[in-house]
């Protein structure tokens, strides 16, 4: 078994030009959480997730510490107040990026498989400890999109095996 026999081969994608705002419309209703970016030549240059999008309206630090004590002020507390889901800030961020394309905000370094590549190659990536693979484009040479290796394909894929193998007694 390999990549061409679990792809699936109707792969909804996104441009790498396409608005953030209108992917995240599209991730919203999707059944999935996440895209393979492609160019103009349906080569596939990223993969954008919800990941990703959530970054853009979570950043690094935005907590206000606030000092509160009474004179002299010998004792205070502080407090934090996190300010990063605030509505109004949320709505900053949406309009900050709501016209910026997706590529600036996708996975450049996306993870690719070619149709011939094997079960276990398969397995080793999609397992792999140090990164959170979901789903592995298939590309031709070229790099452009021939279909998608999703995590649930392989877990398919297993269960059918051992099934046929326990109707046969094996």
């Amino acid at each position: 078994m390999n990549a061409s026999d679990l792809m699936t081969d109707e792969v909804e994608t996104v441009h790498e030009d396409d608005d953030i705002s209108d992917v995240l419309t599209r991730l919203a209703r999707a059944d999935f959480n996440g895209f393979p970016v492609v160019d103009d030549d349906d080569r596939v240059v990223g993969i954008v997730t919800q990941h990703d999008l959530v970054h853009i309206f979570q950043p690094s630090d935005r907590t206000l510490w606030i000092p509160v004590g009474f004179p002299p002020f010998l004792e205070t507390l502080e407090y934090a107040i996190d300010l990063s889901w605030d509505d109004l800030d949320t709505e900053l961020d949406l309009l900050k990026h709501a016209g910026k394309p997706v590529r600036t905000v996708m996975t450049e370094d996306v993870v690719t498989v070619g149709p011939d590549a094997d079960f276990d190659r398969i397995l080793d990536l999609l397992a792999d400890d140090e990164r959170d693979i979901n789903r592995l484009p298939v590309v031709d040479e070229d790099g452009k999109l021939l279909g998608i290796v999703a995590r649930q394909d392989v877990l398919r894929a297993v269960r059918d095996e051992r099934r046929a193998k326990a109707e046969s007694g094996l």
